[in-house]
């Protein structure tokens, strides 16, 4: 008789909001934390309000099929999504439609419909919009053309979280690029000399990943090729070359294995600080 545990299985969930998503991204957690045995693969899509924007999300979740949660208030996008999802037989659920629904029999009288009502318009609303544009505009591997105007940019092997590390970053005002590390592919001297910015390197063991690459099925989008991009030793040299490079560049790590988008964030803010605090001491030095 077999005891051993069920393995771990991945699933894609797609989080489209109108506004930062963090309330989506919040309450997304706090359910799919609940199945132990299903790791959540989370593609997060803030601020979509024009149709345009909605038809690339649509294209992504026709790729990666999966649960799709949503907040938008507009309820021409939102019948669009949920017409569409159905089309492709995907689950879409609304967020905030049901608690709506509950304040309105209640209060008799319905919603405003404003869309991020919830933020106030003070300086850091802003700065949280400014971070989350920028970031958005310079994922996987876009860099800014003045590299001193990000705060932090991520580097690692594909499937190290990278991209909703980055939005969570984000939402909490700090402007974030990252960039991909791969094989043969040297890494920007933008990134190598840049001044500013905190470079922090995003790795997790050679197992977690290669479970991550099976799942999603990525090794025919992958600029590796497939069996190179799924292979456990391959895997371990790329891990092996970022620690190298981390060595060579005094470049700090963090571990994502067993850390959620999250803890990964704090870490990195935490790294952020004392990186502020070293400029400052330095600027000091050179006025003196």
């Amino acid at each position: 008789m077999n005891d051993s545990l069920p393995s771990e299985s991945f699933f894609h969930l797609h989080l489209v909001s109108d506004a930062t998503g963090e309330t989506l991204i919040t309450a997304a957690r706090a359910v799919s934390s609940q199945y132990t045995n299903s790791i959540a693969i989370e593609h997060v899509y803030p601020l979509v309000r024009r149709q345009s924007q909605l038809d690339k999300v649509l294209e992504s979740i026709d790729r990666e099929p999966g649960i799709v949660l949503y907040t938008i208030v507009d309820k021409q996008i939102a019948a669009c999504l949920v017409k569409q999802c159905g089309a492709m037989g995907i689950p879409s659920v609304s967020l905030l439609k049901p608690v709506f629904n509950i304040f309105q029999s209640y209060l008799g009288s319905p919603t405003q419909q404003k869309v991020g009502a919830q933020h106030a318009l003070d300086m850091d609303y802003f700065n949280r919009i400014e971070a989350l544009d920028f970031t958005m505009a310079h994922d996987d591997g876009v860099l800014p053309v003045d590299i001193e105007d990000t705060d932090i940019i991520l580097v690692g092997i594909s499937r190290t979280s990278k991209t909703p590390t980055s939005i969570y970053l984000a939402n909490r005002g700090v402007k974030t690029a990252n960039f991909p590390l791969v094989p043969n592919i040297p890494v920007p001297d933008t990134i190598i000399n840049a001044k500013k910015p905190l470079v922090v390197a995003l790795v997790a063991t050679a197992n977690h990943i290669f479970h991550v690459r099976q799942n999603r099925e990525l090794g025919a989008k992958s600029t590796i090729g497939d069996e190179v991009y799924t292979n456990r030793a391959s895997i371990a040299e790329e891990l092996s070359h970022t620690r190298k490079l981390c060595k060579q560049n005094n470049w700090p790590i963090i571990d994502v294995t067993r850390r959620s988008i999250e803890e990964a964030s704090a870490a990195i803010l935490e790294l952020r600080t004392r990186h502020l605090e070293a400029l400052e001491q330095q600027s000091e030095q050179v006025q003196l």
